[in-house]
């Protein structure tokens, strides 16, 4: 694009305010997705008058990308709409809403979003009604996930429990979204401005995507990064695969496959013929196959330890336990009776890993940053099925993953300044970030938060960051090594030692991003939310906070 051209968008761009910026940005997004534009953008008849507010949670940006181009496609039908993330939705406005519709994605074991939580429990814990409330669901998912599209459910009942009328029914999507989230949005639109004859269905027009890519890579490296004395196992891991391709703040995704040692187990146990097969997720597999590839086997919830107990007919402990552990002390009858509940068991979670490197710096690699996960089960120490075998793969093992891309956990312009709390393994993003900054030459001021128990055996990547310290790249480093003094220290704390310095950089412009334990970043916030209120300037921090989210000056990448 042309240098004139460049300038007339940007502008074009900067005489739009945010709602004009959001319908822009949702009409050539669409163009992109194979939405024709239409002739003229006039309202349309019968239309002029109507309301609809499009509220989106999300954690890695689809929700939002749908909501505004919904937003552009309303509007092109005469609709005036307002789009808003679920965490700046004023929950007083619920029961004055008309037309209210949700983009919402689902996350872990069937909870909302953080930026979704608030309105979640909102609608679920107080008692009001909502009987003017005309309302739709659009929820996102990933059927490799046992609760798929459960909060967009969840929110869906909840809406109507509180006398809400559906506009149209509940639309769940799978990854492959688009085709499915555009059909939605246009019998949404008929259905509210009641011209039927208003955009062809645009699911015909949209290319359907082919879903996650599965790449296979081979390890490289793989060391402990916690010195001799500490009481964490911490992995890098250096993975090579030519093609693949990400940016610093995705997430790597693996489907852990169980031990065949278990796996022989509970076959021999049970007698099942291992080559016997069954459909699942509209695939075939042979027994040993779901066993030992698909189906979680290791670490059963609560909830499928319940049904195991109906299945047998016994009182069994609600507890997390793995299947072998059940089939030993409550044994099924015989092969027949496994089968059946063979197909109540939910397929393995993907696990998420942040991405410690950037393709600027390792062409054709993707490094990882995993704390082998420890904990006991009935006084037993265990370990976290995927983070173990992570941890144990040697140079020359192959592996397959994929990439969890999350647009809204990104870099800002090379000039802009970033602020990065990232105590643990939340130092993952913010290695790939300062990589590509420091490949980059960017300008913008880089200032870490960093902190674990010990200096001397868990101060992860120390060399790196001591250089980009001397460098330049690392302007500012605070660490906070909780167990080293009788008092425990933690990130928080050392934010609260520069609240001056550190509130300075926010009005200068900075972006602000936290990522680790969701208890971490909650305290965090709260430290963050003391030291604008204590600035002087500000008479409501959550207000002030809450412009930094709605900016994209505010990002969080938590679990």
């Amino acid at each position: 694009m042309s240098p004139e051209k460049k300038n007339q968008i940007k502008e074009f761009i900067d005489s739009l305010n945010k709602q004009e910026q959001a319908w822009t940005n949702g009409y050539l997004d669409g163009i992109l997705n194979g939405i024709p534009a239409t002739e003229s953008l006039t309202p349309k008849a019968g239309a002029e008058n109507k309301k609809i507010t499009i509220a989106y949670g999300t954690e890695s940006g689809n929700s939002k990308k749908i909501a505004n181009i919904f937003a552009s496609r309303a509007k092109q039908e005469g609709i005036h709409a307002k789009i808003v993330s679920l965490d700046q939705y004023r929950l007083s406005d619920l029961p004055k809403e008309e037309y209210f519709l949700t983009v919402i994605s689902t996350q872990g074991e069937g909870e909302p979003p953080a930026s979704a939580k608030k309105f979640y429990d909102h609608i679920h814990q107080n008692g009001f009604k909502l009987p003017k409330l005309k309302y739709g669901v659009l929820a996102l998912g990933d059927t490799s996930y046992p609760m798929f599209c459960k909060a967009g459910e969840d929110v869906d009942q909840q809406l109507g429990s509180l006398g809400g009328s559906r506009i149209v029914d509940i639309q769940r999507c799978d990854v492959d979204f688009d085709s499915d989230a555009h059909h939605w949005m246009n019998e949404v639109i008929q259905k509210i401005s009641g011209n039927h004859t208003a955009s062809e269905p645009v699911s015909k027009q949209v290319k359907k995507s082919t879903g996650k890519k599965i790449y296979e890579g081979e390890i490289l490296t793989n060391i402990n990064l916690n010195d001799r004395g500490s009481s964490k196992k911490t992995h890098h891991i250096e993975i090579a695969c030519e093609d693949v391709y990400y940016k610093p703040g995705d997430s790597l995704g693996i489907v852990p496959h169980n031990p065949v040692a278990v796996v022989d187990a509970i076959i021999a146990h049970t007698g099942i013929d291992p080559e016997r097969t069954f459909v699942h997720r509209n695939d075939t597999y042979s027994v040993y196959e779901l066993l030992q590839k698909k189906l979680n086997i290791i670490y059963l919830p609560e909830r499928v330890v319940a049904k195991y107990a109906a299945h047998v007919r016994a009182d069994i402990p609600h507890i997390k336990t793995g299947l072998l552990n059940l089939l030993q002390t409550y044994p099924v009858k015989d092969a027949a009776h496994f089968e059946i509940f063979l197909q109540q068991l939910e397929p393995t979670t993907p696990r998420l890993y942040s991405i410690s490197s950037s393709l600027e710096t390792v062409d054709g690699e993707v490094h990882l940053t995993v704390a082998r996960d420890a904990f006991t089960i009935e006084e037993e120490l265990k370990f976290g099925l995927c983070s173990d075998l992570l941890c144990s793969l040697k140079a020359g093992d192959k592996i397959d993953f994929y990439i969890h891309h999350n647009d809204q956990f990104r870099l800002p312009d090379d000039h802009k300044d970033v602020i990065m709390i990232g105590p643990g393994t939340g130092i993952a993003p913010f290695r790939a970030f300062l990589s590509e900054r420091e490949s980059a030459g960017a300008s913008g001021r880089n200032w870490l938060f960093y902190g674990d128990q010990h200096f001397v055996s868990d101060f992860l990547y120390q060399t790196e960051l001591q250089q980009w310290l001397e460098s330049g790249v690392l302007n500012a480093l605070d660490v906070a090594f909780s167990r080293d003094q009788p008092e425990k220290i933690y990130v928080q704390d050392k934010i609260r030692q520069k609240a001056t310095e550190f509130f300075q950089w926010l009005e200068n412009g900075a972006t602000l991003y936290v990522c680790g334990a969701r208890r971490m970043s909650e305290d965090v916030e709260k430290t963050i939310l003391e030291l604008i209120a204590k600035s002087g300037k500000q008479e409501d921090a959550e207000t002030y906070l809450n412009e930094l989210k709605s900016t994209g000056r505010y990002l969080k990448d938590v679990y």
